[in-house]
């Protein structure tokens, strides 16, 4: 089987690779998962043969044959599966996109609001010649997409591929286990489908989008525990959505948001905070990836050595302004025990090509509930991308029924899904006018006329989101 890595130059694409490297030798988490090529596809060579030779110095063993290139038809072609990491405009845009918006008062974080939007627009372009080329070289692969804003970027491939496309983000997931953990059940049974003693079994119901979603039910062994959860001072220690949102607010809510919830119910403090900073999420990460091509270019026998450094501290700082400064040094081991993007990518790889059911989170559309019941979210489009729990076997996804959304949560996610689509319409034709009404409708922006200054920064300093505007 060829898995095709778009981002091929990527930091994910080590961790992949150790996986599986680790499955063809018959350990690990994923002992039946057999990837005989690994092709790593990018626009940037000099970027892959920075990872190829990470991938070289790594050394890990019996890992899939590696190939790679700049020719996206070749890479497609005879893929089983495509894990699409893009990042078009690379960390330099994201610095734009965060400058143009904090210049003007308004958060700039590059998924939520404005900051997320600059790149769907020069993103979505790319993203759909990456579908087309599956589905006229590839059409029975499946693409799991890790490009952020995931949940507008997958809505707009499914345009092409439809359900063969589905978006994934390890927050949500990480979430449930984190509480499942803190009431005392095991992690592991989150994923379990079948065989788990009625005592040991856990169900959770969350709803929303990708990025903006909560976990508002908890159960082990048919009992619910939540509640105490919320009660609990200690436990809500080991909840870091808890200590960054808030203990009072997370009770007030009575169940528990999504991280990048922080943004929207402290909207005024993020800014100020990221404002406060020296540099900004992606003036760091621009520091530290230029440094470590370059570091990784003179010296390719300690590639992989010089990568480990930087993934540590780009794990460490993760989402830093969130934290009280006495954390910045570092997050919690229970803090990073999700998995990552790669664990929630072949997990749902596994399930599918080796039937072994498995319950997950993911992106999937508002039509598609397993028990053809209707739609999830009734206030929402057919077409429209939410974030639900699902079942993955070998027949596909297989999206859960929740529970009602209503209150003030429906009315968050039924505003920014419809500014996300507003952002895809904008971006497949070119638009301007849309895009500026994107922009504006967002709750996190406050003015028209801030929307349109925003957008006229964006276009007259980014050329890719400009070229998205020219057609």
């Amino acid at each position: 089987m060829k898995l095709v890595i778009a981002g091929g130059g990527g930091f994910r694409v080590p961790q992949v690779a150790e996986v599986l490297a680790q499955a063809r030798a018959g350990t690990g988490a994923y002992p039946g998962l057999v990837v005989d090529e690994l092709c790593l596809y990018d626009s940037s060579q000099r970027r892959l043969d920075v990872m190829r030779a990470v991938l070289a110095d790594l050394d890990y063993p019996q890992a899939p044959t590696i190939t790679s290139t700049t020719d996206l038809r070749e890479a497609v072609t005879g893929a089983g599966f495509i894990f699409s990491a893009i990042r078009v405009g690379g960390t330099h845009g994201r610095v734009i996109d965060e400058r143009v918006a904090l210049a003007h008062g308004v958060l700039g974080q590059e998924t939520v609001g404005v900051g997320g939007y600059a790149y769907a627009f020069r993103t979505i372009p790319v993203a759909m010649e990456l579908a087309r080329a599956v589905r006229d070289l590839a059409p029975e692969a499946w693409v799991i997409n890790f490009t952020n804003p995931a949940g507008i970027i997958t809505q707009a491939m499914r345009t092409v591929l439809g359900d063969r496309v589905v978006g994934i983000c390890d927050t949500p997931i990480g979430l449930v286990r984190r509480v499942t953990a803190a009431v005392g059940g095991d992690a592991v049974r989150v994923s379990t489908v079948e065989g788990t003693a009625a005592g040991d079994a856990v169900d959770f119901d969350y709803v929303g989008l990708n990025h903006l979603g909560w976990l508002r039910s908890l159960s082990l062994g048919g009992q619910e525990r939540l509640p105490g959860l919320l009660a609990d001072d200690a436990a809500l220690d080991h909840i870091e959505e808890a200590r960054t949102i808030g203990v009072d607010w997370i009770r007030a809510l009575g169940m528990l948001p999504n991280e990048y919830l922080f943004y929207y119910y402290l909207n005024r403090e993020s800014v100020a905070r990221i404002l406060a900073e020296e540099r900004t999420r992606g003036e760091f990460l621009e520091r530290q990836q230029r440094a470590f091509y370059e570091a990784a270019e003179r010296d390719p026998r300690s590639a992989g050595r010089l990568w480990t450094a930087a993934h540590d501290e780009r794990e460490a700082t993760y989402m830093a302004e969130s934290r009280d400064e006495s954390e910045r040094a570092g997050r919690r081991e229970e803090d990073l025990a999700g998995g990552g993007y790669q664990q929630v990518a072949l997990d749902l790889m596994t399930a599918v090509s080796t039937g072994t059911s498995a319950r997950m989170i993911l992106d999937v559309g508002n039509a598609d509930a397993s028990d053809g019941a209707g739609l999830l979210i009734p206030q929402l489009r057919e077409d429209a991308v939410i974030e639900v729990p699902c079942v993955v076997d070998a027949d596909g996804v297989h999206p859960r029924r929740v529970a009602a959304l209503g209150g003030t949560e429906l009315g968050l996610v039924t505003t920014v899904k419809g500014c996300e689509e507003l952002v895809i319409d904008a971006a497949l034709s070119g638009d301007r006018a849309l895009a500026w009404r994107a922009l504006a409708s967002h709750p996190l922006v406050d003015s028209v006329t801030v929307a349109r200054d925003v957008l006229d920064g964006y276009l007259d300093q980014n050329p890719q989101v400009a070229a998205t505007f020219r057609r």
